[in-house]
């Protein structure tokens, strides 16, 4: 897909402040340090979303608008962040009113460590979207630290954690080499295919 446009539009803390315009979204959730503002940044060719080596910083939902038709929502990193404990709560209750909310047009994209695997935490968070019968796919980052002989087993493993079909593949990406890039994108062009009106 084209980027013609793509710009960061504001960060919500509350759900008042979420953005509900009935345009399609794809949101990015994941463990802390999951890499979720790396892969973002290279989906969209430009350092919009902030980086960090601390994690937990991305603490509030972000808003990306792409193409000026769609959004990119980056989510709060679930796990390890270093905050206070009510701010963790008041993280939780916001992502909850998100994802409990205009799931037809949304699409949940599970970013999980292919080094690491899928751990609980990751089985909690499929778990719950599940529950709230949400769109979701299951990518694993960093795939660039693993070595190629290790790869297959380690997405196997992925996949059979988080209950997946078998016949359901993990696609795994970089965004430090590109790997799986052009892959995640014709998976979330897929999605917006049926959800954005073709231009006149």
């Amino acid at each position: 897909m084209k980027i013609e446009s793509s710009e960061f539009v504001r960060s919500s803390v509350a759900i008042a402040d979420l953005v509900a315009d009935g345009d399609p979204q794809v949101a990015f959730a994941g463990r802390s340090n999951v890499g979720k503002s790396s892969l973002l940044n290279r989906l969209l060719g430009a350092k919009l979303a902030r980086t960090s080596s601390t994690p937990g910083r991305t603490q509030t939902i972000n808003y990306f608008r792409v193409n000026r038709r769609y959004w990119f929502v980056d989510l709060p990193g679930y796990g390890f962040a270093r905050a206070a404990r009510v701010d963790r709560q008041r993280w939780a209750a916001t992502v909850a009113g998100y994802l409990a909310t205009g799931a037809e047009r949304r699409l949940v994209v599970q970013l999980v460590d292919a080094k690491v695997g899928a751990t609980p935490l990751d089985l909690g968070a499929a778990e719950y979207l599940e529950s709230l019968g949400a769109r979701r796919v299951a990518v694993a980052t960093k795939l660039d630290k693993l070595k190629r002989g290790e790869r297959a087993a380690a997405l196997a493993g992925i996949a059979s954690t988080l209950g997946l079909d078998p016949r359901t593949a993990v696609l795994a990406v970089s965004a430090v080499t590109g790997e799986g890039i052009r892959e995640l994108w014709k998976l979330i062009a897929d999605f917006l295919a049926g959800q954005v009106p073709a231009k006149p």
